[in-house]
Protein backbone atom coordinates (compact mmCIF):
# COMPACT_ATOMS: atom_id res chain seq x y z
CA UNK A 1 0.00 0.00 0.00
CA UNK A 2 1.60 3.27 -1.16
CA UNK A 3 -1.18 5.63 -0.10
CA UNK A 4 -3.70 5.71 2.74
CA UNK A 5 -6.47 6.52 0.24
CA UNK A 6 -7.57 2.94 -0.29
CA UNK A 7 -10.89 1.96 -1.83
CA UNK A 8 -12.43 -1.18 -0.33
CA UNK A 9 -9.95 -1.59 2.52
CA UNK A 10 -12.74 -2.84 4.79
CA UNK A 11 -13.52 -5.64 2.31
CA UNK A 12 -10.10 -7.23 2.73
CA UNK A 13 -9.48 -10.02 5.22
CA UNK A 14 -7.80 -9.13 8.50
CA UNK A 15 -4.57 -10.70 7.26
CA UNK A 16 -4.67 -8.70 4.02
CA UNK A 17 -5.33 -5.45 5.86
CA UNK A 18 -2.44 -6.11 8.23
CA UNK A 19 -0.09 -6.76 5.32
CA UNK A 20 -1.14 -3.53 3.61
CA UNK A 21 -0.49 -1.58 6.81
CA UNK A 22 2.86 -3.31 7.24
CA UNK A 23 3.86 -2.24 3.74
CA UNK A 24 2.74 1.37 4.27
CA UNK A 25 4.52 1.65 7.65
CA UNK A 26 7.56 -0.56 6.89
CA UNK A 27 6.78 -2.90 9.78
CA UNK A 28 9.07 -5.83 10.43
CA UNK A 29 7.64 -9.32 10.86
CA UNK A 30 8.12 -9.08 14.63
CA UNK A 31 6.38 -5.69 14.78
CA UNK A 32 3.47 -7.02 12.75
CA UNK A 33 3.18 -9.96 15.15
CA UNK A 34 2.78 -7.61 18.13
CA UNK A 35 -0.58 -6.43 16.80
CA UNK A 36 -1.81 -9.53 14.93
CA UNK A 37 -0.89 -12.44 17.19
CA UNK A 38 -2.64 -13.09 20.52
CA UNK A 39 -0.30 -12.99 23.48
CA UNK A 40 2.07 -10.32 22.14
CA UNK A 41 1.87 -8.72 25.58
CA UNK A 42 3.75 -11.31 27.58
CA UNK A 43 2.91 -12.22 31.14
CA UNK A 44 6.26 -10.82 32.24
CA UNK A 45 5.62 -7.39 30.72
CA UNK A 46 2.01 -7.35 31.93
CA UNK A 47 3.12 -8.16 35.46
CA UNK A 48 5.40 -5.11 35.43
CA UNK A 49 2.74 -2.73 34.09
CA UNK A 50 0.27 -2.80 37.00
CA UNK A 51 -0.32 -4.56 40.32
CA UNK A 52 -2.06 -7.87 41.06
CA UNK A 53 -1.94 -9.03 37.43
CA UNK A 54 -3.91 -12.19 36.67
CA UNK A 55 -3.83 -12.10 32.87
CA UNK A 56 -4.35 -9.84 29.86
CA UNK A 57 -7.38 -8.49 28.02
CA UNK A 58 -7.56 -7.79 24.30
CA UNK A 59 -9.31 -5.02 22.37
CA UNK A 60 -9.50 -4.64 18.59
CA UNK A 61 -6.99 -2.40 16.82
CA UNK A 62 -8.18 -0.82 13.59
CA UNK A 63 -6.65 1.80 11.32
CA UNK A 64 -8.40 4.95 10.13
CA UNK A 65 -7.63 5.69 6.49
CA UNK A 66 -7.49 8.79 4.27
CA UNK A 67 -5.95 11.26 6.73
CA UNK A 68 -3.77 14.06 5.41
CA UNK A 69 -2.34 16.02 8.36
CA UNK A 70 -0.07 18.98 7.65
CA UNK A 71 0.46 17.70 4.13
CA UNK A 72 1.45 14.16 5.14
CA UNK A 73 -0.55 10.97 4.72
CA UNK A 74 -1.05 9.17 8.04
CA UNK A 75 -2.50 5.83 9.02
CA UNK A 76 -4.20 6.20 12.41
CA UNK A 77 -4.14 3.13 14.70
CA UNK A 78 -7.18 3.10 16.99
CA UNK A 79 -7.80 0.70 19.89
CA UNK A 80 -11.50 0.73 20.75
CA UNK A 81 -14.46 -1.60 21.23
CA UNK A 82 -17.27 0.56 19.79
CA UNK A 83 -18.49 -0.07 16.25
CA UNK A 84 -18.51 2.71 13.63
CA UNK A 85 -15.77 4.88 15.15
CA UNK A 86 -12.94 3.86 12.81
CA UNK A 87 -15.18 3.95 9.74
CA UNK A 88 -16.54 7.38 10.68
CA UNK A 89 -13.07 8.88 11.15
CA UNK A 90 -11.93 7.44 7.81
CA UNK A 91 -14.97 8.85 6.03
CA UNK A 92 -14.47 12.30 7.56
CA UNK A 93 -10.81 12.32 6.54
CA UNK A 94 -11.79 11.35 3.00
CA UNK A 95 -14.15 14.33 2.77
CA UNK A 96 -11.44 16.70 4.01
CA UNK A 97 -8.86 15.60 1.43
CA UNK A 98 -10.13 17.78 -1.41
CA UNK A 99 -9.52 20.87 0.74
CA UNK A 100 -6.06 19.83 1.88
CA UNK A 101 -6.90 17.73 4.90
CA UNK A 102 -6.11 18.90 8.44
CA UNK A 103 -3.75 21.64 9.57
CA UNK A 104 -2.37 21.69 13.11
CA UNK A 105 -0.22 23.60 15.59
CA UNK A 106 1.08 23.07 19.12
CA UNK A 107 2.07 25.31 22.02
CA UNK A 108 4.77 23.06 23.50
CA UNK A 109 5.27 20.26 26.01
CA UNK A 110 4.50 22.41 29.05
CA UNK A 111 3.10 20.85 32.23
CA UNK A 112 2.06 22.46 35.53
CA UNK A 113 3.06 21.20 38.98
CA UNK A 114 0.92 22.60 41.79
CA UNK A 115 2.12 23.28 45.33
CA UNK A 116 -0.67 24.05 47.84
CA UNK A 117 0.21 26.25 50.83
CA UNK A 118 -2.21 26.68 53.76
CA UNK A 119 -2.03 28.58 57.03
CA UNK A 120 -0.52 31.73 55.51
CA UNK A 121 -1.56 34.82 57.49
CA UNK A 122 -0.65 37.31 54.72
CA UNK A 123 -1.25 35.37 51.47
CA UNK A 124 -0.91 38.28 49.03
CA UNK A 125 2.39 39.32 50.57
CA UNK A 126 3.46 35.66 50.40
CA UNK A 127 2.69 35.53 46.65
CA UNK A 128 5.05 38.43 45.97
CA UNK A 129 7.70 36.90 48.22
CA UNK A 130 7.55 33.68 46.23
CA UNK A 131 8.03 35.61 42.98
CA UNK A 132 11.01 37.44 44.52
CA UNK A 133 12.60 33.98 44.94
CA UNK A 134 11.55 32.62 41.53
CA UNK A 135 15.07 31.88 40.28
CA UNK A 136 15.95 30.04 43.47
CA UNK A 137 12.79 27.91 43.21
CA UNK A 138 13.46 27.08 39.56
CA UNK A 139 17.07 26.17 40.26
CA UNK A 140 16.04 23.86 43.12
CA UNK A 141 13.45 22.15 40.92
CA UNK A 142 15.89 21.65 38.05
CA UNK A 143 18.53 20.20 40.36
CA UNK A 144 16.24 17.17 40.69
CA UNK A 145 16.29 16.35 36.96
CA UNK A 146 19.52 17.48 35.25
CA UNK A 147 18.88 15.19 32.29
CA UNK A 148 15.54 16.88 31.57
CA UNK A 149 17.19 20.27 31.97
CA UNK A 150 19.85 19.31 29.42
CA UNK A 151 17.23 18.15 26.91
CA UNK A 152 14.42 20.70 27.31
CA UNK A 153 15.37 23.24 29.95
CA UNK A 154 13.15 21.66 32.63
CA UNK A 155 11.39 24.14 34.93
CA UNK A 156 10.89 27.44 33.11
CA UNK A 157 8.72 29.69 35.27
CA UNK A 158 6.78 30.12 38.50
CA UNK A 159 3.22 31.42 38.79
CA UNK A 160 1.38 32.04 42.06
CA UNK A 161 -2.14 33.00 43.09
CA UNK A 162 -4.47 33.16 46.07
CA UNK A 163 -7.69 31.17 45.93
CA UNK A 164 -10.66 31.34 48.31
CA UNK A 165 -11.81 27.99 49.67
CA UNK A 166 -14.20 26.61 52.30
CA UNK A 167 -11.28 26.52 54.76
CA UNK A 168 -10.11 30.04 53.92
CA UNK A 169 -7.58 31.50 51.49
CA UNK A 170 -4.68 29.39 50.32
CA UNK A 171 -1.62 30.14 48.21
CA UNK A 172 -1.16 27.96 45.12
CA UNK A 173 2.19 27.88 43.35
CA UNK A 174 2.46 26.68 39.75
CA UNK A 175 5.80 25.36 38.59
CA UNK A 176 5.89 25.56 34.78
CA UNK A 177 7.95 22.69 33.30
CA UNK A 178 8.91 21.70 29.76
CA UNK A 179 8.76 17.90 29.88
CA UNK A 180 9.94 17.23 26.32
CA UNK A 181 8.79 13.99 24.72
CA UNK A 182 7.57 12.57 28.05
CA UNK A 183 4.06 13.08 29.33
CA UNK A 184 5.94 14.31 32.38
CA UNK A 185 3.87 13.41 35.44
CA UNK A 186 6.76 11.85 37.35
CA UNK A 187 9.13 14.70 36.51
CA UNK A 188 6.82 17.51 37.62
CA UNK A 189 5.70 15.65 40.74
CA UNK A 190 9.33 15.16 41.78
CA UNK A 191 10.07 18.84 41.22
CA UNK A 192 7.02 19.88 43.26
CA UNK A 193 8.24 17.72 46.14
CA UNK A 194 11.70 19.25 45.89
CA UNK A 195 10.63 22.90 46.13
CA UNK A 196 8.08 22.38 48.93
CA UNK A 197 10.46 23.07 51.86
CA UNK A 198 11.74 26.26 50.22
CA UNK A 199 8.20 27.50 49.62
CA UNK A 200 7.28 26.79 53.24
CA UNK A 201 10.30 28.79 54.36
CA UNK A 202 9.37 31.74 52.13
CA UNK A 203 5.65 31.82 53.05
CA UNK A 204 5.84 30.62 56.67
CA UNK A 205 2.87 28.42 55.73
CA UNK A 206 2.39 24.67 55.46
CA UNK A 207 2.67 22.86 52.14
CA UNK A 208 0.08 20.17 51.59
CA UNK A 209 -0.49 18.82 48.06
CA UNK A 210 2.45 18.69 45.63
CA UNK A 211 1.27 17.23 42.33
CA UNK A 212 0.75 17.91 38.63
CA UNK A 213 -2.43 19.39 37.20
CA UNK A 214 -4.16 17.53 34.41
CA UNK A 215 -5.54 20.87 33.24
CA UNK A 216 -2.51 21.31 30.98
CA UNK A 217 -3.56 24.78 29.81
CA UNK A 218 -0.14 25.52 28.25
CA UNK A 219 0.11 22.22 26.35
CA UNK A 220 -2.45 22.85 23.63
CA UNK A 221 -2.87 21.08 20.31
CA UNK A 222 -4.96 22.77 17.64
CA UNK A 223 -6.42 21.50 14.38
CA UNK A 224 -8.47 23.03 11.59
CA UNK A 225 -10.09 21.69 8.43
CA UNK A 226 -12.31 22.92 5.63
CA UNK A 227 -14.98 20.63 4.21
CA UNK A 228 -16.27 21.78 0.84
CA UNK A 229 -20.03 21.89 0.56
CA UNK A 230 -19.84 19.67 -2.53
CA UNK A 231 -17.87 16.99 -0.66
CA UNK A 232 -20.32 16.74 2.22
CA UNK A 233 -23.67 16.90 0.40
CA UNK A 234 -24.42 20.54 -0.28
CA UNK A 235 -24.94 23.79 1.58
CA UNK A 236 -28.07 22.47 3.27
CA UNK A 237 -25.90 19.89 5.03
CA UNK A 238 -23.51 22.67 6.07
CA UNK A 239 -26.42 24.63 7.53
CA UNK A 240 -27.73 21.54 9.32
CA UNK A 241 -24.34 20.94 10.90
CA UNK A 242 -24.11 24.56 12.04
CA UNK A 243 -27.54 24.14 13.64
CA UNK A 244 -26.32 21.02 15.45
CA UNK A 245 -23.16 22.78 16.60
CA UNK A 246 -25.12 25.77 17.92
CA UNK A 247 -27.08 23.36 20.12
CA UNK A 248 -23.89 21.82 21.54
CA UNK A 249 -22.30 25.24 22.07
CA UNK A 250 -25.27 26.49 24.10
CA UNK A 251 -26.47 23.44 26.04
CA UNK A 252 -24.26 21.37 28.39
CA UNK A 253 -26.51 18.31 28.02
CA UNK A 254 -25.90 18.28 24.25
CA UNK A 255 -22.26 19.30 24.67
CA UNK A 256 -21.61 16.27 26.88
CA UNK A 257 -22.66 13.87 24.12
CA UNK A 258 -21.04 15.89 21.34
CA UNK A 259 -17.76 15.96 23.26
CA UNK A 260 -18.00 12.25 23.96
CA UNK A 261 -18.04 11.83 20.20
CA UNK A 262 -14.82 13.84 19.94
CA UNK A 263 -13.16 11.64 22.55
CA UNK A 264 -14.40 8.61 20.57
CA UNK A 265 -11.69 9.52 18.10
CA UNK A 266 -8.97 10.80 20.41
CA UNK A 267 -9.04 8.17 23.16
CA UNK A 268 -8.45 5.17 20.83
CA UNK A 269 -5.26 6.79 19.52
CA UNK A 270 -4.13 7.59 23.07
CA UNK A 271 -4.81 3.97 24.10
CA UNK A 272 -3.10 2.54 21.02
CA UNK A 273 0.08 4.48 21.81
CA UNK A 274 0.15 3.49 25.49
CA UNK A 275 -0.72 6.94 26.81
CA UNK A 276 -3.05 8.05 29.60
CA UNK A 277 -6.58 8.42 28.19
CA UNK A 278 -8.05 9.23 31.63
CA UNK A 279 -5.75 12.24 31.91
CA UNK A 280 -6.73 13.25 28.38
CA UNK A 281 -10.42 13.15 29.28
CA UNK A 282 -9.89 15.19 32.45
CA UNK A 283 -7.85 17.80 30.58
CA UNK A 284 -10.25 18.16 27.66
CA UNK A 285 -13.44 18.52 29.68
CA UNK A 286 -11.99 20.84 32.35
CA UNK A 287 -10.45 23.07 29.67
CA UNK A 288 -13.94 24.06 28.54
CA UNK A 289 -14.62 25.71 31.90
CA UNK A 290 -11.13 27.23 32.02
CA UNK A 291 -11.38 28.82 28.55
CA UNK A 292 -15.09 29.61 28.16
CA UNK A 293 -16.40 29.79 31.72
CA UNK A 294 -19.00 27.10 30.99
CA UNK A 295 -19.23 23.53 29.79
CA UNK A 296 -19.56 23.75 26.02
CA UNK A 297 -18.53 22.17 22.72
CA UNK A 298 -14.84 21.35 22.30
CA UNK A 299 -15.06 22.25 18.61
CA UNK A 300 -16.09 25.34 16.68
CA UNK A 301 -17.97 25.04 13.36
CA UNK A 302 -18.62 27.92 10.94
CA UNK A 303 -19.53 28.60 7.31
CA UNK A 304 -17.04 30.51 5.16
CA UNK A 305 -17.78 33.02 2.39
CA UNK A 306 -18.09 30.25 -0.21
CA UNK A 307 -20.59 28.30 1.87
CA UNK A 308 -18.10 25.61 2.92
CA UNK A 309 -17.88 24.21 6.44
CA UNK A 310 -14.85 25.11 8.55
CA UNK A 311 -14.01 23.38 11.80
CA UNK A 312 -11.48 24.02 14.55
CA UNK A 313 -10.46 22.44 17.84
CA UNK A 314 -8.10 23.46 20.65
CA UNK A 315 -7.48 21.13 23.58
CA UNK A 316 -4.79 20.21 26.11
CA UNK A 317 -3.18 17.01 24.85
CA UNK A 318 -0.45 15.67 27.12
CA UNK A 319 0.98 12.54 25.54
CA UNK A 320 4.50 11.22 25.41
CA UNK A 321 6.79 8.83 23.60
CA UNK A 322 9.12 8.36 26.57
CA UNK A 323 8.37 6.30 29.68
CA UNK A 324 5.32 4.40 30.87
CA UNK A 325 3.47 1.84 28.77
CA UNK A 326 4.57 3.64 25.60
CA UNK A 327 8.05 2.23 26.00
CA UNK A 328 7.29 -1.20 27.44
CA UNK A 329 4.13 -2.28 25.59
CA UNK A 330 5.07 -3.88 22.25
CA UNK A 331 1.70 -3.01 20.71
CA UNK A 332 2.13 0.65 21.63
CA UNK A 333 5.57 0.74 20.03
CA UNK A 334 4.14 -0.71 16.82
CA UNK A 335 1.25 1.75 16.83
CA UNK A 336 3.74 4.61 17.09
CA UNK A 337 5.63 3.25 14.09
CA UNK A 338 2.39 2.98 12.10
CA UNK A 339 1.71 6.64 12.90
CA UNK A 340 5.22 7.54 11.83
CA UNK A 341 5.75 10.00 14.70
CA UNK A 342 9.10 10.92 16.22
CA UNK A 343 8.02 13.47 18.85
CA UNK A 344 5.28 14.01 21.40
CA UNK A 345 4.32 17.15 19.49
CA UNK A 346 3.62 15.19 16.29
CA UNK A 347 1.47 12.74 18.23
CA UNK A 348 -0.52 15.50 19.96
CA UNK A 349 -1.19 17.26 16.65
CA UNK A 350 -2.47 14.04 15.07
CA UNK A 351 -4.76 13.33 18.02
CA UNK A 352 -6.31 16.81 17.73
CA UNK A 353 -6.97 16.25 14.00
CA UNK A 354 -8.62 12.89 14.69
CA UNK A 355 -10.86 14.49 17.34
CA UNK A 356 -12.01 17.13 14.85
CA UNK A 357 -12.65 14.47 12.19
CA UNK A 358 -14.65 12.31 14.59
CA UNK A 359 -16.83 15.26 15.59
CA UNK A 360 -17.41 16.15 11.94
CA UNK A 361 -18.57 12.59 11.21
CA UNK A 362 -21.05 12.58 14.09
CA UNK A 363 -22.39 16.06 13.33
CA UNK A 364 -22.88 15.23 9.65
CA UNK A 365 -24.71 12.01 10.52
CA UNK A 366 -27.02 13.94 12.85
CA UNK A 367 -27.66 16.57 10.18
CA UNK A 368 -28.49 14.01 7.46
CA UNK A 369 -29.53 10.39 8.03
CA UNK A 370 -29.34 10.41 11.82
CA UNK A 371 -26.68 8.75 13.92
CA UNK A 372 -28.26 5.31 13.95
CA UNK A 373 -28.21 4.39 10.26
CA UNK A 374 -24.52 3.59 9.97
CA UNK A 375 -24.11 2.62 13.59
CA UNK A 376 -26.92 0.09 13.57
CA UNK A 377 -25.50 -1.83 10.62
CA UNK A 378 -22.30 -2.37 12.53
CA UNK A 379 -24.28 -3.15 15.67
CA UNK A 380 -26.31 -5.71 13.69
CA UNK A 381 -23.09 -7.33 12.51
CA UNK A 382 -21.92 -7.68 16.12
CA UNK A 383 -25.25 -9.20 17.16
CA UNK A 384 -25.23 -11.65 14.24
CA UNK A 385 -21.68 -12.70 15.13
CA UNK A 386 -22.69 -13.31 18.74
CA UNK A 387 -25.55 -15.48 17.45
CA UNK A 388 -23.08 -17.60 15.48
CA UNK A 389 -23.45 -16.31 11.91
CA UNK A 390 -20.40 -16.49 9.63
CA UNK A 391 -19.51 -15.90 5.99
CA UNK A 392 -22.35 -15.22 3.55
CA UNK A 393 -24.93 -16.11 6.19
CA UNK A 394 -23.60 -13.31 8.37
CA UNK A 395 -24.19 -10.68 5.69
CA UNK A 396 -27.66 -12.04 4.90
CA UNK A 397 -28.67 -12.04 8.58
CA UNK A 398 -27.44 -8.45 9.00
CA UNK A 399 -29.38 -7.23 5.96
CA UNK A 400 -32.56 -9.02 7.03
CA UNK A 401 -32.44 -7.75 10.64
CA UNK A 402 -31.98 -4.17 9.42
CA UNK A 403 -34.80 -4.52 6.88
CA UNK A 404 -37.11 -5.95 9.57
CA UNK A 405 -35.94 -3.36 12.13
CA UNK A 406 -35.50 -6.22 14.55
CA UNK A 407 -31.90 -6.40 15.71
CA UNK A 408 -31.47 -8.90 18.52
CA UNK A 409 -29.67 -12.14 19.27
CA UNK A 410 -32.98 -14.03 19.23
CA UNK A 411 -33.86 -12.66 15.81
CA UNK A 412 -30.40 -13.49 14.49
CA UNK A 413 -30.57 -17.07 15.78
CA UNK A 414 -33.98 -17.54 14.19
CA UNK A 415 -32.72 -16.24 10.84
CA UNK A 416 -29.62 -18.49 11.00
CA UNK A 417 -31.83 -21.50 11.61
CA UNK A 418 -34.14 -20.65 8.69
CA UNK A 419 -31.24 -19.92 6.34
Amino acid sequence: MKTNQYSGFHKLTMEQRAMEVAEFSNLTADELNTITKPGALSDTIADHCIENVIGTYQLPMGVAMNFIIDGQERLIPMVVEEASIVAAASNAAKMARSSGGFHTSYTGNIMIAQVQVVGVSNPYFACQSILHHKKEIIDQANAKDPVLVKITGGAKDVEVRVIDTIIGPMVVVHLIVDTGDAMGANAVNTMAEAVAPLIEKITKGTVKLRILSNLAAYRLARATATFSKEAIGGESVVDGMIDAYAFAEADPFRAATSNKGIMNGMDPVVVATGNDWRGMEAAAHSYMYYKYGKYTSMTRWEKDDEGNLTGSIELPIMVGLVGGATKIHPGAQTAIKILGVKTAEELARIIAAVGLAQNFAAMRALATDGIQKGHMKLHARNIATVAGATGDVLEAVVDKMIADKNISVESAKDLITRM
